[in-house]
Formats: structure tokens, sequence, C-alpha cells
């Protein structure tokens, strides 16, 4: 069988994106799915996104993690499946979608900015030396020093794998703190892909929630290894609504392979 894809990246984070609407694919098979993400086999991704028909929506996101299993929302795949559906004239410049989390709205801008709304967040966990939240997918984040230099596959990976969160699996994301007027820097090591990735929206979402209660107000600029997004939201105590995670999603190439 050959296939039709589009690879898409949203700050350097990419993605595999196939036009499922006739549902040819075969959702089951994990093996496809890891085969097509791997760099150097396949075409090479941090996940791979279907786009399907879906009554009531104007589509469908089905997510897959690296390793083809699959996961829960992706914030910048969703930016970049809402452009791949402007592409395939699913939509024009607004969308409506169903996503592993539940529903979300975009809007596109002129210049190709994607503005994603998220799911509201129902609790935060302060400790003492890091937030946990779930943001469409669970997340730890711990502020450093020197980011730049922080070992962030080898701390994030005995995160990840530690008696807490081991079983479900957890991103770990850990931020910088700049002058208020400065971007946070912010990297994260991301489950399902078991390796750091130069960008992750839910990451970055609730990296800027959990700098609110640092003193960051919204909107929050974010630097990443693969650009910059900005996150906007309301919060009242421990619950936060009206998230926007916003920034660019980019057409990088298309192509046919077999499988």
């Amino acid at each position: 069988m050959e296939i039709t894809f589009y690879k898409y990246q949203g700050t350097g984070n990419d993605f595999v994106m196939i036009d499922n609407r006739q549902e040819f694919f075969d959702i089951k098979n994990q093996a496809l799915v890891a085969h097509l993400c791997e760099r150097r086999m396949g075409i090479g991704a941090d996940g791979l996104i279907l786009l399907q028909n879906r009554t009531g929506y104007d589509f469908e996101m089905v997510y897959f993690n690296a390793d083809g299993r699959l996961g829960s929302m992706c914030g910048n795949g969703g930016r970049c499946t809402v452009q791949f559906a402007k592409q395939l004239g699913v939509i024009s410049d607004k969308a409506y979608f169903l996503a592993a989390d539940g529903d979300h709205y975009a809007s596109i801008a002129e210049d190709g900015t994607v503005s994603l709304k998220m799911n509201d967040v129902q609790a935060i966990e302060c400790a003492d030396n890091f937030y946990f939240l779930n943001t469409g997918s669970p997340h730890y984040v711990e502020f450093v020093e020197d980011l730049t230099q922080y070992e962030v596959f080898q701390k994030g990976r005995s995160i990840r794998y530690n008696d807490r969160f081991k079983a479900e699996g957890i991103n770990v994301n850990f931020a910088e703190l700049a002058q208020p007027d400065e971007p946070m820097f912010v990297r994260t090591y991301e489950r399902g892909v078991e390796d750091e990735t130069f960008s992750c929206g839910t990451g970055v979402t609730a990296t800027a929630i959990a700098a609110s209660f640092k003193g960051r107000t919204s909107p929050v600029k974010i630097k990443t290894l693969g650009g910059n997004l900005e996150v906007a939201f309301n919060r009242t105590g421990e619950i936060v609504s009206d998230i926007y995670l916003i920034g660019p999603a980019v057409l990088v190439f298309e192509g046919k392979i077999g499988v």
C-alpha cells in the first residue's frame, strides 16, 4: 500500500499528517505508526496525526505518539492539524474539532499563526519544587537555573520513570524564569517520544500556568528550542480557563511512502 503523507512542524515539534477521511488507515497498527515516525527507516516525526470525519465537528484529530500508541492531547499537533485542515479545504480560518481530551476551537490569522483554545485546567498541585497539572496531557513543571546547560534528558527521564509517574508516564518540563518582559525558556522531555523534543504545546501551556504562581501574568511569552509561543489564560485560584496556545504551524513537505 502507498500512503500519501504531509509533514508539519510547530516550533520544531514535527508530525506526520494523514488525511484519513476515507478511513483507510489501520489505527490499531502500532508497528506501522512507529515505522512512519522513525527518523532513519521511516519519515521521521515526534508523532503521527490522522484527520478524520466526525459528525457535529469540522474534523476529528487522532494523535499517536512516536512509539505507535494512541496519545493524549498534543497542543502543537492540534495547531498543525488546523493548518492541515485548511490545506485540505476542510475549513477556512476557523475550526471546531474533536481531540482525545474533548472539543477544541481554533482560528488562523493572516500570517498563519494558529490560536488553539485548550481545555480548562481544574486542579494544580503546587509542591515545594515542582508543579503537576493536566493540560490535555499530564505535565510536571520545575523551574531551574542555567537551562541551556541543564541535563534535560537525564533528569527528565528519571522523573518520568520514578515510582509515582512510571505507570501512566509524565511529560517533564524545565523552565528558566527571565525578566517579566522577556520570554521564558522551556525544555521538555516527552513521554511516548522518550526524549527531549524541540517544543511541546501542552508542556508550554502547563509551564505558563505554573509561572503564574511565580508572578507571571497572561499572556506569557515562551521560547523553546524550536521557536516562540505564547499562552493566554485566566486563572482564579487553581481553576484556569480561556486558555489559548498561540504560534506557528508550518507545512514542511509532502510525499508518498510504500508500506
